[in-house]
């Protein structure tokens, strides 16, 4: 571990002696991870930090108080409102419907991630002027109701309508629309009935989408086999009702000299699981702690 993260390590470290704290606010990272993570933040660190520049992470750190949070609400600066609107309480009243008025887009956008919207505030930003926070919705209110999604699903945004079509079930009535429509072809495929005319569409996105089709017919499988697009073929390989012997194949005529796309291929062919997460950074004593804030000159 190099030394910038044994600091943020020790900076967020339970029960640390608050004159180690203070020697910890002259470092950035340090700064930044006692900001975002401590839980035990007074009134005086918290003014110093802000004062150091490091109110955006301080935001983030839902243990700093109410008020603290609704102040930096109105910070200047657009990320440090991000982080706050992505995480904070409607404390006090308002503040919330007060965020969802934010000039900044993305601030909305980061609003869109909060789990204390009302419903309300949900649909508001759902038809909000600027097609990134409409966007940000559709990733974060996956129980909308039907006449959001339908608005979504029709949105005159090009990004907004393929989001909404990966993100919701379409109802059956908007399905054609969205088969027709270029842009949520692909997105539309799961929920239409596998065809020649989608399995030798010329889109790739959409014969891929095809070939993972839970239903797709052997007849139209042997022919995505043979598609020319390398990834299409892929997703035959990994279905797991491909024969053997046609697995083998495609497999076999995959393989590309670029490593990054046959780590790709292979990882769609192979399920895998996360990384553990790391371990938790040892806790030092004070006598440890001290070495290591010498070694950084603090």
């Amino acid at each position: 571990m190099d030394l910038d993260a044994e600091l943020s390590g020790l900076a967020a470290q339970e029960d640390l002696p608050s004159d180690l704290v203070w020697r910890l606010l002259r470092h950035p990272a340090a700064r930044r991870s006692m900001a975002l993570r401590r839980r035990d933040l007074t009134e005086q660190l918290i003014e110093e930090i802000i004062k150091l520049g490091s109110a955006r992470s301080l935001a983030a750190n839902t243990s700093v108080p109410a008020d603290v949070r609704a102040r930096l609400a109105e910070h200047a600066e657009p990320s440090v409102r991000c982080g706050v609107a992505a995480s904070v309480a409607d404390e006090p009243p308002g503040l919330l419907a007060r965020l969802a008025d934010d000039p900044d887009p993305s601030v909305r956008s980061f609003l869109a991630m909060n789990d204390h919207l009302s419903p309300e505030l949900l649909a508001r930003l759902a038809s909000d002027p600027e097609p990134s926070v409409r966007s940000s919705i559709i990733q974060h209110w996956r129980d909308a109701p039907d006449w959001v999604r339908r608005a979504l699903l029709t949105d005159a945004d090009p990004n907004v309508r393929r989001d909404s079509a990966s993100a919701y079930s379409p109802p059956a009535d908007l399905l054609p629309g969205l088969l027709a429509d270029p842009v949520t072809r692909a997105a539309a495929v799961p929920y239409a009935a596998p065809s020649l005319d989608l399995a030798t569409d010329p889109d790739s996105a959409v014969r891929e989408a095809t070939a993972a089709h839970p239903d797709l017919p052997t007849g139209l499988r042997d022919l995505l086999a043979e598609d020319p697009d390398v990834f299409v073929r892929n997703v035959i390989a990994a279905r797991p009702d491909t024969p053997l012997a046609l697995r083998e194949r495609i497999v076999a005529s995959v393989e590309t000299d670029s490593p990054l796309a046959e780590w790709i291929l292979s990882s769609r062919r192979n399920p895998h699981t996360c990384p553990a997460p790391a371990p938790a950074p040892p806790i030092l004593t004070r006598e440890q702690a001290e070495v290591l804030l010498t070694k950084a000159d603090l």
